[in-house]
């Protein structure tokens, strides 16, 4: 049960396994003992500072050491950070650290514009850079010892298909159980190293922290993806393990060219959605191992993986649910679907998240029984593997981002020359997936897409601006109003962008 009592992870790792590597970051190789050691440190300067146990704390960081320092730190004062997207705009920061009520944010010593505009925005906010941490004076911390399951851990947002985005709680449970589950899938071996070159604020790339402490294992942690560095650190570091999305993977397959891994690599980890069939035969083809797999931020990483010897096999499946999940397809009356018939993708587990941050009322729509409804539509054939067949209806994914066309819409119609919006993908070779948007204007205006591209980039992460704006009439509704993204898919599809009938 998530109410169970176990000792602080990092300190128990520290000293079940002092001397064994934690983090090899570029040149510097840090064991547990170490790693503990400075997480000591900065967090006796996080109590220095006034920073308390049950605060929320924004964490605004890139890949690298003092990252992974600074993130074990809270958890040792049980502090429960709030991990954001460095790729995020400062408005779009701004209002995910009021919404969860943080009270210190710790951010990069370069983000000057961020930390200026979030400081001139939340006055009340503590704004701390890292060199303002280490530079800090430090109290004797009051470690937590021991932490229940059902604790608060992290805090990560993710965007809904309406509305803002919600903080998704995830709990010591959560991540233990998700480690857990992982491991009794892929197995865990000695010597096993996992390379992390994904996000740290993405739950793909924080679940490998976990999973570092709890395993007793290392990690090769890269500041960001580089196919070279790649390629010599998972043969002179002994990787083993990789988690990749399909541009990266794509990538690596490529820049091999003659050249094979080392036996000694066992597995790529693939998320950010179904692999293409020719990209899982150039991996065959290589002796590439790849887990294809379905996870989100609510459910703490991957909650179903399809192994590599059904790849092929089961081409275009995610796979079935690691060892403590359940997954069911529902109906829209609740009743459990029939095998191959396509409905919602309901998930439990104990690493799925106990619910949303301050919204009550939005985690009780989500939980049915004991089972949370992801919005996805999916089936399960007659084996129990699941295929995806739409995430979240009308999510993009572009290069491993998850991007939701309601957020890009609501801020398109913030411009006074906008009268609606509808936002959908176009394909793209690197990317995957990137958004375009259909526009209809304003009676007597003429926005240009160069103002209406620039206007996106002041309230909007970069990837998340539209690639392409075109111009229309009147966008696909149905009869109570509602925008039919699916036709604006058509639109893209069958080149109708040009379509006068349609467009201008």
């Amino acid at each position: 049960m998530q109410n169970e009592i176990m000792p602080n992870f990092l300190q128990k790792r520290a000293f079940l396994t002092p001397e064994r590597p934690a983090v090899y970051f570029q040149e510097q190789i840090v064991t547990f003992e170490q790693l503990y050691q400075r997480s000591f440190q900065v967090a006796g300067q996080l109590h220095g500072l006034g920073v308390q146990k049950d605060h929320y704390v924004g964490v605004l960081l890139k890949n690298n050491l003092d990252t992974v320092i600074i993130l074990f730190a809270l958890q040792l004062v049980g502090v429960r950070s709030v991990i954001l997207n460095n790729r995020l705009s400062p408005a779009e920061l701004a209002w995910q650290l009021n919404d969860s009520k943080a009270v210190s944010l710790i951010l990069e010593d370069t983000l000057d514009e961020t930390k200026a505009f979030i400081t001139n925005q939340i006055p009340s906010l503590k704004v701390l850079t890292k060199g303002d941490l280490f530079s800090s004076a430090a109290d004797v911390p009051n470690i937590l010892e021991e932490l229940s399951l059902s604790d608060i851990c992290t805090i990560m947002y993710t965007s809904g298909t309406t509305g803002n985005p919600k903080g998704v709680i995830q709990t010591y449970g959560n991540h233990w159980w998700s480690s857990v589950g992982s491991a009794l899938n892929l197995g865990f071996m000695e010597g096993d190293c996992w390379l992390c070159s994904v996000p740290l604020f993405h739950i793909s790339g924080f679940s490998i922290l976990m999973r570092s402490v709890i395993y007793g294992m290392p990690i090769v942690l890269h500041d960001q993806f580089d196919v070279e560095r790649t390629i010599t650190d998972i043969q002179e570091k002994r990787v083993t393990i990789m988690s990749v999305v399909g541009t990266t993977l794509t990538r690596i397959v490529e820049a091999l060219q003659e050249r094979r891994l080392p036996n000694h690599f066992r597995c790529m980890l693939l998320g950010g959605g179904p692999a293409p069939f020719p990209l899982l035969q150039a991996c065959v083809e290589k002796d590439i191992p790849v887990f294809q797999t379905y996870g989100m931020t609510e459910s703490s990483s991957q909650i179903v993986t399809l192994a590599p010897e059904y790849s092929l096999k089961r081409l275009g499946s995610a796979g079935k649910p690691l060892f403590p999940s359940q997954i069911q397809i529902v109906n829209e009356d609740g009743s459990v679907a029939p095998t191959g018939v396509p409905g919602e993708i309901v998930i439990k587990g104990p690493n799925v998240t106990p619910g949303y941050l301050f919204r009550p009322e939005v985690s009780n729509e989500k939980f049915s029984d004991g089972w949370f409804h992801t919005g996805d539509i999916g089936y399960l054939d007659e084996a129990g593997f699941l295929y995806v067949l739409d995430r979240r209806s009308d999510l993009i994914i572009s290069g491993g981002e998850n991007i939701y066309p309601a957020e890009i819409e609501a801020a398109l119609l913030a411009h006074p020359d906008v009268s609606e919006a509808g936002v959908t993908h176009s394909e793209h070779v690197e990317w995957g997936q990137v958004p375009v948007a259909f526009i209809v204007k304003r009676e007597g205006t003429t926005p240009s897409k160069e103002v209406l591209e620039q206007f996106c980039k002041q309230q909007l992460a970069k990837y998340k601006v539209p690639k392409a704006f075109y111009f229309t009439k009147e966008l696909p509704r149905n009869a109570s109003k509602k925008l039919l993204r699916r036709e604006l898919r058509e639109w893209v599809k069958e080149g109708r962008t040009d379509d006068e009938d349609h467009l201008c």
